[in-house]
């Protein structure tokens, strides 16, 4: 079961619950991932909807990985993620809001 007062999201890979958290080591690792140069101009252009396959890619795998699991970005390129696209970016979005919510 998912905390959201510890940022967590609930990601489904092949029909298996796991918990997804943008801890400090995975936002680096997403920086370093996308390149970019600011996570806050990333947020914003999940906010915007302005975000590729890519951002929501990068963004659940360091997710996962933030919440213990194993994987890869190539892993998820091969799983069915529960929800679809859509469902994948609303979390990807939800895990960033969670990230950089104060209090």
């Amino acid at each position: 079961m998912v905390n959201p007062m510890r940022g967590e999201v609930q990601v489904s890979l092949d029909g298996v619950p796991h918990v997804a958290r943008l801890t400090l080591g995975a936002l680096a690792g997403l920086e370093e991932t996308l390149g970019a140069g600011s996570l806050i101009a990333l947020a914003e252009r999940f906010e915007a909807g302005q975000f590729s396959s890519r951002d929501v890619l990068a963004v659940l795998v360091a997710g996962l990985q933030g919440g213990g699991w194993q994987g890869v970005a190539g892993d998820l390129m091969t799983v069915e993620i529960g929800g679809g696209p859509v469902a994948a970016g609303r979390a990807a979005a939800e895990l960033l809001a969670r990230a950089f919510r104060v209090g």
